[in-house]
């Protein structure tokens, strides 16, 4: 096997805010392992992220060490455990998509998993005044989007404001509302209070990881499904998640891949809680693993690529709040000017 690699830029449609962060662009390192003797290959990627500590040349060190650690074995069964999870995701994307792709079926079919035609997602809207994302929120419902994911900051006022704004500038639409831990739980208490009658149908990650009191304190005194999302980056922290999460947001580039993400989903079921398949803005090649394991799970927030200003795969769609994988070998997608990559 050979393992080789390449560095891109994707730029956003528009800047891209959430309580943390604004964002306008970033790098994506596409993944390639190789057979050789057969020229069959895989691919995957690989974004920076800046919360999670990964640059261009720390991505670039790191595929070394896994090409150096491969050498001549052939597809790797393993990978050395201190690469990075996003890095290994990529690899291991790369591999399963060579695997189905060698087997003439798709990356769900090799994991035993069916493949919808058609997997409905959310769309993300990020930080703005509440005109400007009710104005986008109706944007999108008049595209088909029927869920919406709306990142919020601190301020409980400002939150409310914004949520009924898009509530009323797109009727008939639920919001999953995702202050990325910049919630206290009165905080939220006070949101949902104030936000009374509005679609939402659950609050993701609403509290700093370390304060469970808080989550359990919130758990308590709600209805609404809380979603896990920075608590959880593999099968360890699920125990940890008892009485205070009923959604486990997985996301391939937090637990290490889509092997992993099949076994977490598993884990998660198993334990009594749903499935969210997360995403981080990136091309249709890093949406694709986590769609082929669309069937495991309640939500689908796999919209990444549709925040790209161009993007470079085809072949998954969700223009209209649905991804329609097209049924290729392996991961789906394609370079639509690359026959080779079909």
């Amino acid at each position: 096997m050979s393992l080789t690699w390449s560095v891109s830029t994707l730029a956003l449609a528009r800047p891209f805010r959430i309580s943390r962060a604004v964002m306008a662009s970033r790098q994506a390192v596409t993944v390639t392992v190789t057979d050789p003797e057969t020229g069959s290959c895989g691919r995957g990627e690989v974004v920076t992220s800046v919360f999670a500590g990964l640059d261009v040349h720390h991505i670039e060190t790191q595929l070394r060490a896994v090409a150096a650690y491969c050498g001549a074995r052939g597809i790797p069964e393993t990978i050395p455990a201190q690469v990075h999870p996003a890095v290994a995701g990529a690899v291991w994307s790369a591999v399963a998509d060579y695997r189905a792709r060698v087997n003439r079926q798709t990356v769900a079919a090799h994991l035993g998993l069916p493949l919808p035609a058609e997997i409905p997602i959310s769309r993300t809207l990020g930080i703005g005044a509440p005109q400007d994302m009710a104005a986008e929120a109706a944007e999108l419902s008049g595209c088909g989007f029927a869920l919406l994911k709306v990142k919020t900051d601190a301020d409980p006022t400002e939150s409310v404001r914004r949520l009924a704004a898009i509530a009323a500038a797109a009727p008939g639409v639920d919001l999953i509302v995702d202050p990325n831990e910049a919630w206290t739980a009165a905080t939220a208490l006070s949101v949902l209070a104030d936000s009374g009658g509005l679609p939402i149908v659950a609050l993701e990650q609403p509290l700093p990881v370390h304060d469970r009191d808080g989550m359990r304190e919130l758990r308590s005194r709600t209805d609404l499904p809380l979603v896990a999302d920075e608590a959880v980056h593999g099968l360890a922290d699920l125990d940890e998640l008892t009485g205070l999460a009923d959604v486990v947001n997985i996301k391939l580039a937090k637990c290490g891949g889509i092997y992993r993400a099949h076994a977490l989903a598993a884990a998660t079921g198993a334990r009594g809680m749903e499935v969210m398949l997360g995403c981080l803005v990136c091309s249709s090649l890093g949406i694709a693993p986590a769609a082929q394991l669309a069937s495991l799970a309640r939500w689908c927030d796999l919209d990444g690529h549709l925040l790209l200003a161009r993007d470079p795969w085809a072949g998954l769609g969700g223009e209209d709040g649905k991804l329609r994988p097209s049924g290729l070998p392996g991961l789906g997608v394609y370079r639509p000017d690359n026959e080779e990559t079909r």
